[in-house]
This record gives structure tokens, C-alpha cells and sequence, in this order.
């Protein structure tokens, strides 16, 4: 067998469940990722999925995990790997190994067990096995006379602690040199809170996700604009806008962006109303009530993850911490409101969908599978006054598809056998992807100096990954002969064949 090679555990016929095997030489490999499959998805062979989340790969070799970032599509299923023998290291960001045991603690209680003493023994164990990496620094995984490994974490600007990984290996015997990336999940472009990433300086294999790999996103104008729009809606029908959001990363994206609608519209209130203002002004003065729109936070988790962000303020971009310069607090602002207990979070439940009070929630888990969002779409899903925006991918055979699919045609949901009406207004705002579009994606190839001349496509749909491969194809074609893309999981093909 020739060396390095690449088996794909996971994100093959879908976008969860990410886990790739890199098989460095006979005895060593290293594991990217360890993910959760989500809805209908599964393992290549159909053995792991959301019902069956055990191991279904041998780990003898494998003395490495690299955890791109802490979603739990790409970290969820490590501790089964845990439980199947995995004994080495866990590497990571410094900002990962600050979030990670908070993601995998919710995991153990969910999966395993909420004996108190055994989730600490648990994250006694995780932390012992995590080794934070600073961006930008090379660490060695082997040292033989057989094999040189080493690898180094570049910004993905994902999440908060997302990166993108460069494997360099070196076999002295033959003086082969392979520098393999894999992107994990690279961040949108103009996104909110982190730095764009950039591209690598070389590749000679890249493997790389493709969830928005066949479309572009909204600009970042259009998309706050419309935000602003349906909120609007919902302010003047009296209704909630809930917003099923993952606990990290695009909450928080989201409040950044709440603020700023919220503190944009306090300004042109003031300057409307302001002494001596002209009647043409005055006349324009704002009849909605923003500066007393409550915008709450119902995620146990999700504040925490959004402390974390705000203690990590020195990983934010130039904009972002330009705000807090002007004594701006873009995830702690005055309306934010967060719930904790599971008393009061049925509480509030009750409360928006009995009263006539505009508000906006934003609350677990992002596709609808499950989590706090649940009891507020049985609630309110039947009722016109209320809208349902999403603001990232739904996977398919999730309850947040279905109700993306036939809430605008006036369809209805099925959630544990119960039949729920869709009459809410259904909305979807792509822009708000914490994902690369098309044209991130080809730009992290393209703005490479020396272009990787294998692509592995993974982590999307079978028409992402036949986009994407045929864009590369087209820009490829002029530079390179010799190159291959693979579009892994669609009927084992390359691209234009």
C-alpha cells in the first residue's frame, strides 16, 4: 500500500458525522474529527448514524485526533472513541480547549449519564487527553527514522477556535514530501466577530468541505437588511420570530448582528427626534419599539459558549473589537435576555404564546432535532402571528427541513407521532451561513501558491460536491493538466468523467 493514503469515516453522503482518516505509514495514522451524524445521515457503509453512534472503525493505528472545531457534527462522537480504546491526544485550538469539554460535557449527559461524579471523572480525562495548539505553529506527531509528521493550525474563521489543518510528511528513507490540508468547515466571508481565513501557501492534497459548494451567499448588507425586515413583521404582528440556532457560533453571530440592528436604530431615533428637527424628520420618527425588543437568549449551553466568546475578545476581528473600543458590548447588550432553568424556559414558552408581546427567541438546536426550540414550534408553529427564520443548513430527514420544505405551501410537521399545522411564516436567510459560499470555497484552492494537484470533496450534498468539483475543474483546466478531483460519496467519481 502506498503512503499517505485517505479513508473517509464520515461526511461522505451528507454534511455531518465528519471523520477522516489520514493513514500516514503502516503504523501511524491521524483521525480529523470525530462528528455526530445527524437525521437521515450515516457512516459510508450505513453502520453508524444517529441511531447506532459506536466506533465502526479499527483504531490500532491511529495515534492522533485533530478536532478542527468543536460543532458537534465534527467532535460529537469522541466519547464513543473514548469508549472503543482511543488513547491519545486530542489536539485543538487554544480557543477549542477552552470550548470543547463544555461541548463534550453536554454530550456525556446526554448519551451517557448525569451522575455528577462521573461526568467530572469523564472531563478529568478529556482534559488530560486535550493539547492546545497555538495558531500559526508547527507540532510534532512523529519523529522516526521512517516517518516525520507534523502538523499546524491555521484560522478557519468558522467558529470561535475553528482552523483548518496542514499536515507535513516527510520519509526520510525515500525523501518523498507530501503536505496534506484538510479545510474542516471554512468560515463566509465578511462573516461577523472573526477573521476571514486564508488560503495556505501550498497543498499537495486538499480535503475539502462543500456544504454551500454550488451556490453564493447573500452579501452581508442584504442579509442584515432582511433580518431587519422580518423582524419588523413580527414586531408589528405582535408575534416571535424563533430562530433555531447552534450553541456556538451562530448565536452569536446573531446577537453581534442584533446589536447592531438594535444600535443603528437607536441612532436614527435620536437624530429623528432630535431639538430643531424638521417636520419631515420628525414625521419619520420609528413606531415600532426597538429599543425595548426583548431578545432572548434560551440555551443553557449557548451562554456559556457565548461567555467564552467574550472572554476570547483578543481571536475577534478588527471590526468587532473596534465596537468594544466605543464601550459597545455586542453579546452583552441591554436586551438580551438569557433563560436557564428548564422551569422558567416553559415559562417563557407559555408566556409568548399566550401573550401579545413581540420578541425574539433564539434557541437549540439549529436543525430542530431536538432541544429547548421543540417546545416552542409546538407551541407556535400553528399560530400566523409567529415567524420561523433559519439562518443556516438544515439537514435532511431534520424537523427544521421539513418545516423549511412545507411551511411556505402551508403544510404541516410530525414530532413524536403528533401532527403540527405550519402557519407560522417560514424564512431562510442563506447569508447568515457560517460557511464558505462557492467562491470561498474556489478561492481557498485558487489563492494557494502551489495548487494542491489531488481535491477530495466532502461534506455536502452530491449536488454541492458536483458544483464545486466542476468550478474547480473549470479554473484548473488552464492551470494544471495533471490534477484530479474526487467527489467523494457520488458514485465514486471524478470530476468530468
Amino acid at each position: 500500500m502506498r503512503y499517505p493514503s485517505i479513508v473517509h469515516h464520515g461526511a461522505v453522503t451528507g454534511v455531518t458525522g465528519s471523520c477522516h482518516q489520514l493513514q500516514m505509514s503502516q503504523e501511524h495514522a491521524l483521525l480529523v474529527d470525530c462528528g455526530l451524524f445527524q437525521g437521515a445521515e450515516t457512516s459510508p457503509e450505513g453502520r453508524a448514524g444517529t441511531g447506532n453512534l459506536a466506533i465502526d472503525f479499527p483504531l490500532d493505528t491511529i495515534k492522533a485526533l485533530v478536532a478542527t472545531h468543536v460543532h458537534i457534527d465534527h467532535v460529537g462522537r469522541i466519547p464513543y472513541l473514548l469508549a472503543a480504546g482511543f488513547s491519545g491526544p486530542v489536539l485543538c485550538s487554544e480557543p477549542s480547549a477552552k470550548l470543547l469539554p463544555i461541548v463534550l460535557e453536554d454530550a456525556f449527559k446526554l448519551d451517557f449519564s448525569r451522575d455528577q461524579k462521573q461526568v467530572e471523572r469523564y472531563l478529568k480525562l478529556i482534559e488530560q487527553r486535550i493539547i492546545a495548539l497555538p495558531y500559526k505553529q508547527w507540532f510534532t506527531l512523529v519523529d522516526t527514522q521512517q516517518l516525520r509528521a507534523r502538523i499546524r493550525l491555521q484560522r478557519a474563521g468558522h467558529i470561535l477556535g475553528s482552523a483548518y489543518v496542514e499536515v507535513d510528511l516527510r520519509y526520510p528513507e525515500t525523501g518523498e514530501k507530501k503536505r496534506i490540508v484538510f479545510s474542516g468547515d471554512l468560515g463566509a466571508a465578511h462573516a461577523p466577530i472573526l477573521p476571514a481565513p486564508k488560503a495556505p501557501y501550498k497543498a499537495d492534497i486538499l480535503v475539502i468541505e462543500s456544504t454551500y459548494g454550488d451556490r453564493l451567499h447573500e452579501d452581508r448588507r442584504n442579509r442584515r437588511a432582511r433580518l431587519e425586515k422580518v423582524l419588523e413583521h413580527a414586531l408589528s404582528n405582535d408575534g416571535t420570530v424563533m430562530i433555531p440556532a447552534f450553541s456556538i457560533g451562530r448565536t452569536q453571530e446573531l446577537l453581534y448582528e442584533l446589536e447592531d440592528i438594535i444600535h443603528r436604530r437607536a441612532l436614527r431615533a435620536s437624530t429623528e427626534t432630535r431639538p430643531g428637527a424638521r417636520a419631515s424628520e420628525t414625521s419619520k420618527a420609528p413606531v415600532l419599539d426597538w429599543a425595548n425588543l426583548p431578545i432572548i437568549l434560551d440555551s443553557p449551553l449557548a451562554s456559556r459558549f457565548t461567555a467564552v466568546y467574550r472572554e476570547l475578545d483578543q481571536f475577534w476581528d478588527a471590526e468587532a473589537r473596534a465596537r468594544l473600543a466605543k464601550g459597545r458590548n455586542p453579546l452583552a447588550f441591554r436586551n438580551l435576555l438569557t433563560v436557564d432553568s428548564h422551569q422558567a424556559h416553559l415559562a417563557m414558552v407559555n408566556r409568548l404564546s399566550q401573550t401579545a408581546q413581540p420578541a425574539i427567541v433564539i434557541a437549540g438546536n439549529g436543525m430542530c432535532s431536538s432541544g429547548r426550540i421543540v417546545n416552542y414550534l409546538r407551541a407556535m408553529l400553528g399560530d400566523e402571528r409567529h415567524d420561523v427564520l433559519f439562518v443556516g443548513y438544515q439537514a435532511e430527514g431534520t424537523a427544521g427541513r421539513q418545516i423549511q420544505q412545507f411551511g411556505p405551501r402551508g403544510g404541516y410537521l410530525v414530532m413524536d407521532g403528533q401532527r403540527y399545522d405550519i402557519r407560522a411564516q417560514i424564512h431562510t436567510i442563506g447569508g447568515y451561513s457560517a460557511h464558505a459560499d462557492q467562491e470561498g470555497l474556489v478561492g481557498f484552492v485558487t489563492r494557494m501558491r502551489h495548487w494542491p494537484s489531488e481535491v477530495r470533496i466532502v461534506h455536502g450534498s452530491a449536488e454541492a460536491k458536483t458544483g464545486l468539483a466542476q468550478r474547480l475543474q473549470e479554473r484548473y483546466r488552464a492551470v494544471m493538466e495533471d490534477s484530479e478531483i474526487v467527489t467523494v460519496g457520488v458514485k465514486g467519481r471524478k470530476a468530468g468523467e
